[in-house]
């Protein structure tokens, strides 16, 4: 058994937004050369099918997805989300390697998996595509290790700025599920969504919005918080929305974490990982959006996930 592999997939970069788009495939880059620096284990991403979609995701919002791949051409889902004749197989790809690290670490042919794949997920509602998601990986590898696995709890953790609304949707009626976000305050901050008063259907959803302009002292206070509820929790398997737009560098955002609040984040995750589900954790990729950011956020989030 290998303790920490990667996945992903060079088709990826087939997702093309355009030139001055955010979500562009320069991201995927970084991260797979960072992947390639540290000789890290590499596995190619399968795609997803129409049955693990439905898991998460509305038979009519995948028709309707489907009608505008068809057409092989570049299309606006909404007013962020651009889609092009390589983005059917990239999102696919996000979504199925986000089920397959499941089923690696659920096997034990892995003790933690980094997804590195795009577009990112953690948007997507049930029904519609949104702020650079077209579907909810994240939700959907909780859904299919609570429905084809058989476990009985999984946590899904957001760190990315933006408030992984499309997660917290999928997962709102979920008795099984635990979803924990921290995210830039929705007052100040897209898509508006993530109040502490957002508490899910069975009190499963816990929001850590944090102010502009905060950076290591209250996330450590918040996420102490969340760490807290996530032991209480007991999760069989921890999945991770890791976004790095909240580092200092990137302007998407207004908060001020660095590369070691990513590393002391991530490690503090391990020792809940290891103390209530023999360390399983799967971690996909989500936002950063500046160069310097993105490579300093990921790679101590890979550091402290592969030691």
């Amino acid at each position: 058994m290998s303790s920490f592999v990667t996945i992903t997939h060079e088709d990826c970069l087939g997702h093309d937004t355009g030139p001055h788009h955010r979500e562009r495939p320069w991201r995927l880059e970084t991260v797979r050369g960072l992947i390639d620096e540290m000789e890290l284990p590499v596995i190619e991403a399968r795609e997803a099918s129409d049955e693990d979609l439905l898991l998460g995701h509305d038979p009519a919002y995948l028709e309707a997805l489907e009608e505008v791949f068809a057409r092989q051409e570049h299309a606006d889902l909404d007013s962020d989300t651009h889609v092009s004749p390589g983005s059917r197989r990239a999102s696919r790809l996000g979504a199925g390697g986000a089920l397959q690290a499941v089923d690696l670490v659920l096997s034990g042919e892995a003790k933690r998996v980094f997804v590195a794949t795009r577009p990112p997920g953690h948007h997507a509602t049930r029904t519609r595509a949104m702020g650079f998601c077209i579907y909810g990986n994240t939700g959907l590898a909780a859904l299919h290790a609570l429905e084809r696995h058989g476990l009985s709890r999984v946590a899904v953790l957001d760190f990315d700025v933006h408030h992984g609304n499309g997660t917290q949707d999928i997962l709102w009626d979920e008795p099984r599920s635990l979803f924990i976000s921290s995210h830039q305050e929705p007052k100040s901050l897209w898509p508006g969504t993530g109040a502490r008063s957002e508490t899910g259907a069975h009190d499963n959803v816990l929001n850590l919005p944090l102010a502009s302009g905060s950076g290591a002292s209250e996330m450590k206070v918040a996420w102490e918080d969340g760490l807290a509820r996530l032991e209480a929790f007991k999760p069989e398997l921890i999945i991770v929305s890791a976004g790095f737009d909240a580092h200092r560098e990137d302007d998407i955002s207004g908060l001020l974490w660095t590369a070691g609040d990513y590393w002391w984040l991530t490690n503090a995750i391990r020792g809940v990982a290891r103390r209530c589900c023999e360390g399983r954790i799967v971690s996909c990729l989500e936002g950063g959006y500046n160069p310097t950011a993105l490579a300093e956020g990921a790679a101590a989030h890979l550091e402290a996930l592969a030691r």
